[in-house]
């Protein structure tokens, strides 16, 4: 790994616009190496958007993103960055083992490296035994899975999940968050969306998002302290200008 800054993602002043419909507007925000970020919000309230400029698919209106110390959009730091998209960017009439070594092929990796990263991620999610099937074979959550391993395949230092865990049953869903929590101990800078309030709480801190704007950010604990809520669904509420 390099050795910038211990901040690893920067986003200062951004606004997105799409003609008249402003859906970012103007948030400023840091992420340190290794921590798992969360953007919790509502479906509609810009999320999506936010984490697309972050894995550099799309570009700020106006502001600044920079990653890893790299103003963004930037090709080259595609290598270093793990994209998990709210819908499935897979080739469904090929196999699992032919869609991990297509993305496998377009971050460099061959081999015995590859296999060993593929058998490591098929694992994790859970998937191992599927390995040889069509894609068009797989249900909506095994579909989820195999996005998340490849997201994961080539060990990027920034992981950038938008709604993993989304129709994944909840024993695996706890293994991947494991798996998530250990990534981060080692070093893996990791963004993820939700709306699942569970794995908010599991986050090192929480930038909360409603209609663009961030409205809140700290830690879990924080939030619900600085707000007198037991939970952080009414710490979000609250936040938002509806009290429980």
């Amino acid at each position: 790994m390099t050795h910038e800054s211990s901040s690893c993602v920067e986003i200062r002043d951004v606004i997105r616009n799409f003609g008249e419909k402003i859906v970012i507007e103007r948030i400023s925000l840091r992420v340190e190496r290794g921590e798992i970020f969360g953007l919790l919000g509502p479906s509609g309230s810009g999320k999506t958007t936010l984490v697309k400029m972050l894995a550099g698919i799309d570009e700020a209106t106006s502001g600044e993103i920079s990653l890893l110390g790299v103003k963004l959009p930037k090709l080259a730091m595609m290598n270093r960055i793990g994209y998990m998209a709210q819908s499935d960017a897979l080739y469904a009439e090929l196999s699992a083992q032919e869609n991990l070594s297509f993305f496998g092929s377009l971050f460099e990796l061959g081999g015995a490296r590859l296999k060993e990263r593929i058998h490591y991620a098929m694992k994790l999610v859970g998937l191992e035994e599927h390995l040889n099937r069509i894609v068009s074979e797989y249900s909506g959550g095994m579909k989820r899975r195999l996005s998340l391993a490849i997201a994961l395949l080539h060990e990027p230092e920034v992981l950038i999940l938008d709604e993993p865990t989304v129709g994944i049953d909840p024993i695996l869903r706890k293994s991947i968050w494991n798996e998530l929590e250990a990534l981060s101990a080692a070093g893996t800078t990791i963004i993820v969306t939700t709306h699942v309030m569970d794995e908010a709480d599991k986050c090192h801190r929480l930038g909360m998002i409603r209609d663009g704007k961030l409205i809140a950010i700290g830690s879990p604990t924080d939030l619900k302290t600085r707000t007198g809520s037991s939970t952080i669904e009414e710490a979000f509420l609250h936040y938002g200008g509806e009290r429980p």
